[in-house]
């Protein structure tokens, strides 16, 4: 009697434990549902417009090279301001949590990642351009952007180099290896995985931002190279695009979301593979 009562109650928690999980599965499936229906409609609409003359045409002309080639230098020149400056942040809050400086830091992290895009727009536009007698440049929206993926990066490198145990630098110390070498030999490398997954969220971020950009780079329809001088970007064309009702416009708008889209999926499955090649065994 004892042992079928302890099977029927065996059988009931196996039971519950597994409607728990069916449920929690049926939640997230609902929640890809409405990204499903959206890569779909921008797949749909997108789609029709892609061709080799879109691609290779200035926007003057129906294409958006010049969309593409501004977004291929502006993002890479923010990440290559916003990189080290990140991950030297969050090695200094994950290192120093306790000092007064290292919380204010902490603070004001927090602070930007909750500004809104726009505003950091309109703050790039009064630090960075009006210095430059009005001059809008991509570099300055290069900057703007950076300042949006620095907190992404601090955070993420933080909360990484946080769950590396001790013990590895105190190894390291004992060997008579200095601070520096061993943060960046030995304690980096280990949290690779999160920096690097932390800096492509930032990356995927700021492609598809277009308010600061309106202030700083402002956009244009002719292919530029020059850092210094007015840019486009496949964001900035959206916006442009979006903004005339004609058919042309509108297909316009829809092809260059399909590519952004494009783009910033390359960049997750890159960095799929390139954390999976550089996996550290803790």
């Amino acid at each position: 009697m004892i042992v079928m009562d302890m099977n029927a109650n065996l059988k009931w928690r196996i039971g519950k434990s597994k409607m728990a999980q069916y449920f929690i599965v049926g939640l997230a499936f609902l929640c890809l549902i409405p990204l499903a229906l959206v890569l779909f409609y921008i797949f749909k609409k997108g789609i029709g417009s892609i061709n080799w003359h879109f691609l290779s045409s200035e926007q003057m002309s129906g294409g958006i090279w010049n969309g593409i080639l501004g977004t291929l230098i502006i993002v890479p020149v923010s990440a290559l301001i916003a990189i080290p400056i990140g991950i030297m942040g969050g090695i200094y809050l994950s290192e120093y949590k306790q000092q007064k400086f290292a919380i204010w830091v902490s603070t004001c992290v927090d602070i930007i990642q909750g500004i809104p895009s726009i505003v950091l727009g309109i703050i790039g536009y009064l630090w960075l351009v009006l210095p430059m007698h009005g001059q809008h440049s991509a570099l300055s929206g290069s900057v703007a952007l950076a300042v949006m993926m620095l907190p992404i990066i601090i955070r993420s490198t933080e909360e990484t180099l946080k769950l590396i145990p001790d013990t590895l630098k105190e190894a390291s110390y004992a060997l008579g290896v200095p601070f520096q070498r061993t943060m960046w030999k030995v304690i980096v490398p280990c949290g690779f995985n999160g920096i690097i997954s932390g800096i492509m969220l930032g990356v995927s971020r700021i492609s598809g931002e277009a308010a600061p950009l309106l202030f700083t780079a402002f956009g244009n329809p002719f292919v530029q190279n020059n850092i210094f001088k007015e840019m486009g970007s496949l964001p900035l064309i959206i916006v442009d695009a979006s903004r005339n009702p004609s058919p042309e416009t509108q297909a316009q708008a829809w092809g260059t979301s399909l590519i952004l889209l494009v783009i910033i999926f390359v960049l997750n499955i890159l960095t799929k593979l390139l954390t999976s090649r550089w996996k550290v065994q803790l």
